[in-house]
C-alpha cells in the first residue's frame, strides 16, 4: 500500500501539472454502463477524486446496453463521456453512434471476468453442464424433432443425477451485458449439440428465470434468503460474498482467477469501456487523466488495485497493447467489432 501511495502522489503530480485551459460545459465527468464494471469504475472514480484537482465523476449503473444507448445519443453535455460494458459494443450500436454524430470512439479493454452461477453456501456442491443450464432456462426445448414449451420445473427432471430442487434462476435483464454474454456463452454455444436446429437463446418467461435487475448485490441477497435459487452475476460479486454463497461448477470447471484468465472456465468474457473523443477537453474536465489512471498498471496490472477488487488482469502483452491503443486514442472502426 505504501508503494501505491508514492505512485499515486507521482501520478497526481503528472495529472495536475498542466492546468485546463478550455472552458468546460459540465463540472464532472459522466460515466454510465455495466453493473459488472461498476465496482471497478467506482474504485477508480473515488481515487481520481482524491488524488486530482478534479471533482469525483458521476457514475451510473445502467447496464451495458443501456449505457451504450445513452452514450450513442449524441455529442454534448447532456450525453455521457464514457460508457462501461461487460461485452463488446455491437455493430448496430456502433452504427447508431455514427448516425448520431458520435464519430470518434476509443475502445479500452481492462481485463476479464467470469459469469458465475452461484447458490447458497449451505447447499451441497453442484456441477451443471451448459446443456443442462440451457434446458433449465430455455423458452422451448427439443422433443421428438420439434421445439416445445419448456416442461421442466425441477432440476432432476432434466437429469436424474441433479437434485430434486425447483428451477429458479435469478438473472440479469435484457439491458445487461452479463445477460448478453450468458446467452452467448452458456446457451447459444451448446444449443445445436443439445438438439436445437440452430443457435438458440430465448429465455423462458414462466417464472423459472427471474429478471432481477441491474443490482447484482440484490441477487446475492436473494440467494442467501432462498436456498433453491441460483443467481447469475459477475465473478467479482462472488469474491465479495464467499461467506454466504458459493459457485456452481460449469462443465466441471469452478470459476477462479486462474480458470477465467486461461479461458478454461467456459463462461468467461472481457470487460470494456468506451471514450467519446469529442468530449475530451471541451465538455468535462479531466477525461484524459481519468482514462490514464484507469488504464495504468496501478489499477489493471497483475498487482493492481482492481485485482484486489476481483478484476482478472490481462496477460502482459495484450494489456500493454490496450494501454498503448488507449494512450494513442486509436479510433474504433466498425470492422474491429466483427
Amino acid at each position: 500500500m505504501q508503494t501505491w501511495k508514492k505512485s499515486a502522489i507521482a501520478l497526481a503530480a503528472i495529472m495536475t501539472a498542466s492546468p485546463v485551459s478550455v472552458a468546460q460545459e459540465r463540472d464532472q465527468i459522466r460515466i454510465v454502463g455495466s453493473s459488472t464494471v461498476y465496482p471497478f469504475a467506482s474504485y477508480v472514480t473515488e481515487e481520481f477524486g482524491a488524488i486530482t484537482e478534479h471533482p469525483t465523476p458521476t457514475l451510473e449503473s445502467t447496464g451495458s446496453g443501456g449505457g451504450i444507448r445513452l452514450f450513442c445519443e449524441g455529442v454534448g453535455a447532456g450525453t455521457p463521456d464514457i460508457t462501461n460494458a461487460s461485452r463488446r459494443m455491437k455493430t448496430s450500436e456502433f452504427d447508431r453512434c455514427q448516425e448520431n454524430g458520435v464519430e470518434k470512439i476509443t475502445e479500452a479493454m481492462i481485463g476479464s471476468d467470469g459469469i458465475v452461477l452461484a447458490q447458497s453456501i449451505d447447499n451441497e456442491d453442484l456441477n451443471l453442464s451448459r446443456e443442462q443450464i440451457l434446458l433449465a432456462v430455455a423458452d422451448k426445448v427439443p422433443h421428438d424433432g420439434e421445439l416445445v414449451d419448456n416442461p421442466y420445473d425441477n432440476w432432476n427432471q432434466i437429469d436424474s443425477s441433479l437434485p430434486d430442487r425447483e428451477i429458479e434462476i435469478l438473472g440479469p435483464p435484457t439491458t445487461s451485458g452479463t445477460r448478453d454474454a450468458f446467452e452467448e456463452l452458456a446457451l447459444e454455444a451448446v444449443s445445436e449439440s443439445a438438439g436445437y436446429p440452430e443457435e438458440y437463446s430465448d429465455i423462458r418467461s414462466d417464472g423459472a428465470y427471474v429478471d432481477s435487475g441491474e443490482n447484482d448485490n440484490l441477487i446475492v441477497q436473494r440467494i442467501r434468503e432462498n436456498k433453491a435459487a441460483i443467481g447469475v452475476f459477475g465473478y467479482s460479486f462472488l469474491e465479495e460474498s464467499r461467506n454466504t454463497v458459493k459457485a456452481v461448477s460449469v462443465d466441471g470447471v469452478e470459476p477462479t482467477t486462474d480458470t477465467i484468465s486461461s479461458e478454461e472456465y467456459p463462461v468467461a468474457r472481457s470487460l470494456w469501456f468506451y471514450i467519446k473523443k469529442a468530449h475530451e477537453g471541451d465538455v468535462a474536465p479531466g477525461i484524459g487523466e481519468y482514462v490514464g489512471l484507469f488504464m495504468d498498471d496501478l489499477m489493471i496490472g497483475p498487482d493492481g488495485l482492481l485485482v484486489e477488487q476481483g478484476l482478472i488482469p490481462l496477460a502482459d502483452e495484450p494489456r500493454k497493447k490496450w494501454q498503448q491503443r488507449v494512450a494513442d486514442r486509436v479510433e474504433l472502426k466498425r470492422s474491429d467489432l466483427k
